[in-house]
């Protein structure tokens, strides 16, 4: 009797600690899955022409494994654009870092 008792008591403060905790965890709600985590600093991208100090003052927000992916990857699309710039205003088509 007294271990039926004490199932019962392990059970309903389960339950009971489900439903309080699990609620806010519910599908949309903020915490829920893997979402992207809000940034605690605002992001500092390149300008249109960047130089070595730009380059050198560029930060990303952290992301939940990391740095986050689409700030990465507008920095990096931003540097081949000007290298491309670079290379066709040397008109030799050559890397202008060799």
């Amino acid at each position: 009797m007294t271990l039926a008792l004490l199932f019962l008591a392990i059970l309903v403060l389960g339950t009971t600690a489900l439903l309080v905790f699990g609620r806010g965890r519910a599908a949309g709600a903020p915490g829920a899955g893997l979402d992207e985590a809000p940034s605690s600093l605002p992001p500092v991208f390149l300008p249109e022409r960047p130089g070595a100090a730009d380059v050198r003052d560029v930060r990303f927000s952290l992301a939940f494994r990391g740095y986050r992916c689409d700030q990465v990857d507008e920095v990096i699309d931003a540097l081949s654009a000007e290298i491309e710039r670079l290379k066709a205003e040397r008109g030799n088509g050559e890397d202008p870092c060799d």
